[in-house]
């Protein structure tokens, strides 16, 4: 069976559709990255650390590169499908971690998607004035077209994405354009004061703000999962992740000392739309529905973002052994995974209709730390492995150690300093997951064998 370029696999079956380069990459990392809740998230942030939530950003920045630069190299290193699942089973020589690794990035990329979908939903029945009964008809009308998309194929998916994600960055920075004008009016190290914060010394206030700031930088595993449809992902993949890394970060800042600048840091805190209070005291004569209609791209985007790493890591996890074969079939036109995307439909549309998963999400966020301290744990193992493979992007040993150390840290200050249902949540996920394996196991370890 031929395509339109002949791409067969071993057995004869069509591959993925490589289609992706550097730019495509970036903008999809960064699509990812500019979705994951900043628009509400700089309030938050605010309220901890005042005016220096853009140093909350900057440290968190660093935090997340860590991580980052470890899947950038794991990404040269073995550039497929399902990779964290994939590097997690070869560095630990554990099908378990594979498994355990692999669906805990689905759960969080599920959840994502059934959240935004809800969200998309109640922003555009406030628009079009429908009102609350037509939410969930809408939320499942939005996963349908979602579906569509991605059955279509990659290359239409990662266009849609490129035009959602030139429309949620140009909305940021729109915020720093009409508010530049306010940049040296305050004081951007000024912090809560004693009582008002969770702390009085500046540092403690910093390192909790970028606690929460570092969630506004995760996007690696969406890159690492697209690996079998870019060009040269040995390339690719470090190039499109850490150029999406760097124009997050120079987007946050911007925004970052804009809101402050704009608006006390008090106000921004409580404001329930942070930066569009920012907009209607900075720009009043933009009209409200500008703003709102940015969102609506920036929430699909990071739906539609995630509905495709979700089919891709069950691609890559079905040619692990890890679930069911039927899961890695490709389809010979379209050359996309269409059975993971219809089964993966069939498990969000329940969540979407639902509606009430902000504490899975919550869960899944710790979930996420856990792989990526597993992650670059398992970069440690490979570099130091005689006869691994090398990449064209290596990065010396302390980095994926820090890393490691970073996230795992990240989890003890959740753990101890957040609400229990989170942490207890997760624990019950796990749980699941090691049933699911329990069931599943003799065919893993056939496999193995």
């Amino acid at each position: 069976m031929t395509d339109d370029s002949g791409n067969l696999d071993g057995t004869g079956r069509p591959e993925l559709h490589r289609s992706i380069g550097s730019f495509q990459l970036a903008l999809y990392g960064l699509g990812s990255m500019l979705g994951s809740g900043v628009y509400g998230l700089i309030g938050q942030a605010a309220g901890q650390v005042g005016n220096a939530v853009w140093l909350a950003f900057l440290v968190a920045l660093v935090a997340a590169l860590l991580t980052a630069l470890t899947y950038a190299s794991l990404g040269s290193r073995y550039p497929r499908a399902g990779g964290a699942a994939y590097v997690a089973e070869r560095a630990y020589r554990s099908p378990l971690l594979g498994f355990v690794v692999g669906l805990a990035v689905a759960c969080s990329s599920l959840t994502s998607v059934a959240t935004q979908s809800r969200v998309f939903a109640a922003n555009l029945a406030s628009l079009t004035g429908t009102g609350e009964q037509t939410v969930t008809w809408l939320a499942l009308g939005f996963l349908l077209l979602l579906t569509g998309l991605v059955l279509r194929g990659i290359r239409e998916s990662m266009w849609v994405n490129v035009l959602c994600t030139c429309i949620e960055a140009g909305g940021l920075l729109l915020v720093v354009a009409v508010g530049i004008s306010y940049w040296g009016t305050v004081d951007l190290l000024e912090t809560p004061p004693p009582g008002e914060g969770a702390s009085d010394v500046m540092i403690l206030l910093v390192l909790q703000g970028s606690v929460l700031t570092f969630f506004a930088f995760i996007g690696f595993e969406d890159s690492l999962n697209v690996a079998e449809e870019c060009h040269d992902p040995q390339r690719t993949i470090p190039i499109g992740l850490i150029a999406a890394m760097s124009m997050a970060a120079v987007i946050y800042m911007g925004v970052a000392i804009t809101a402050v600048s704009v608006l006390p840091w008090r106000e921004l805190a409580a404001a329930p739309g942070p930066l569009t209070a920012v907009m209607q005291k900075a720009a009043p004569w933009l009209p409200p529905i500008v703003y709102a209609l940015i969102t609506l791209f920036a929430v699909a985007n990071t739906a539609l973002v995630n509905y495709v790493t979700a089919s891709r890591l069950a691609y890559g996890m079905a040619h692990q052994g890890l679930l069911p074969s039927w899961l890695g079939r490709v389809h010979a036109s379209r050359r996309t995974p269409h059975l993971a995307i219809l089964a993966l439909f069939v498990v969000v549309a329940p969540l979407a209709v639902i509606g009430t998963i902000g504490q899975l999400a919550a869960a899944t966020v710790l979930l996420l730390l856990l792989v990526f301290a597993l992650l670059n744990g398992a970069l440690v193992l490979l570099k130091n492995r005689e006869g691994e493979p090398r990449g064209r992007f290596e990065i010396p040993l302390i980095l994926p150690l820090l890393g490691c150390f970073v996230c795992a840290a990240l989890v003890i200050v959740r753990v101890i300093t957040g609400d229990w249902r989170a942490p207890a949540l997760a624990g019950a996920l796990l749980a699941g997951i090691f049933l699911l394996y329990a069931l599943y196991r003799p065919k893993s370890e056939r496999r193995t064998a």
